[in-house]
């Protein structure tokens, strides 16, 4: 099963019936924009009992095109990186 954000606001909608959908909708439209605000001005998201969130560096390097074999300068990137925290781990493990 795969959670998607209209997923996850219908299933906040329909716990919570004293929330109207668009009251859960943008409750989950804010949570993560803060959460993207955040990962984009560099700083650390801890979620205890489920995660961090944080940007790791890619450095430049040379690839080659898998076609050609040519190499080719790979610019340095940042992305987002997941840590589960130990409860979720100790969870998914059973």
């Amino acid at each position: 099963m795969r959670l998607i954000k209209s997923g996850l606001i219908a299933k906040l909608a329909a716990r919570y019936p004293q929330l109207e959908f668009r009251d859960a909708e943008e409750s989950v439209v804010i949570i993560l924009s803060a959460m993207s605000s955040t990962l984009v001005n560099g700083k650390r998201i801890e979620i205890r009992g489920f995660g961090s969130f944080r940007i790791n560096r890619r450095p430049s390097r040379t690839g080659r095109n898998p076609k050609t074999g040519e190499k080719v300068a790979v610019p340095e990137k940042f992305a987002p990186h997941f840590k589960p925290g130990r409860e979720l781990r100790e969870r998914v493990d059973k």
